[in-house]
């Protein structure tokens, strides 16, 4: 168990709080989140180099980021990957074998990363995992997420080229950042591609801590009301203490959590900690 402090803060997310003068942060569809545990773990990296602007304007030093987690291989969460490279900063890259695959939004249209499994390997200490890794005392790197839920996860309209071929891609690559704390879980999501349900139920399995403390990150909660519902359903007999979803949630599934829970909308810039 870790015992001590836990500080969030939000380099990249879909919106910016109102900024005065020399304090204004971007907003940009994607995410970053800088997680200070023992460690130093910067989770996702964003689409390009807003994160860098961000972290300046947010006092944070990015050098001392000892791992960047990839929670999938999506371009809104990886493609800052290069920018952070080209600024001098080598760190260990954990991620998914599956982050690097050619996938495709239903248009055709290249839906990936940027930077190939061998620029990765290049510019960063690469390590592929599809088991949970524990990268510092009860921080975990989940790996690849059960989808053991009737409700998540069931349809995709990705889909990935394997071999000339259209092949339907349900991003077996998706994770997340879990602690153990004190107060217990902390989770700490990119977009749930997997259902957030499924992760917080794998991060259990992984630490053997069953009370969530926070969740955090992406909760991929769009248009399916249904999904929307359960979700609710679960968190509710789940009772979790902070509850923050944020990137790739939308606009109702916003409102539905501050009826349930009175959830707080973190923006690019914010931090949250756990004393």
């Amino acid at each position: 168990m870790y015992h001590g402090p836990v500080r969030i803060t939000i380099l990249c997310e879909d919106q910016a709080p109102m900024g005065f003068r020399d304090q204004i942060f971007s907003g940009q569809h994607g995410l970053a989140v800088l997680v200070e545990a023992g460690t130093v773990i910067l989770v996702d990296a964003g689409p390009s180099d807003v994160m860098l602007k961000n972290a300046h304007l947010a006092g944070v030093d990015l050098n001392r980021v000892e791992w960047i987690m990839l929670s999938h291989g999506h371009w809104d969460h990886g493609d800052g990957l290069l920018n952070l490279s080209e600024a001098g900063i080598r760190a260990k890259l954990i991620c998914h074998p599956g982050v690097f695959v050619d996938r495709r939004k239903a248009t055709g249209e290249f839906n990936g990363l940027a930077i190939s499994q061998g620029q990765a390997d290049a510019r960063f200490d690469l390590l592929e995992s599809v088991a949970p890794v524990e990268i510092a005392k009860s921080v975990w790197f989940l790996g690849q997420i059960p989808r053991q839920n009737a409700f998540e996860a069931k349809q995709t309209s990705f889909f990935q080229m394997q071999d000339g071929e259209r092949q339907p891609n349900f991003l077996p690559d998706d994770t997340a950042l879990a602690i153990r704390s004190d107060k217990g879980l902390v989770v700490v999501s990119g977009c749930s591609h997997a259902g957030i349900c499924n992760i917080c139920e794998y991060a259990k399995d992984v630490t053997g801590e069953n009370r969530l403390h926070m969740v955090l990150g992406g909760f991929h909660l769009l248009d399916d009301s249904d999904v929307l519902e359960q979700t609710v359903a679960y968190f509710k007999a789940q009772r979790p203490d902070y509850l923050y979803p944020m990137h790739c949630t939308a606009l109702p599934a916003l409102a539905r959590f501050y009826q349930e829970f009175g959830i707080t909308k973190l923006c690019t810039g914010d931090t949250v900690t756990i004393e």
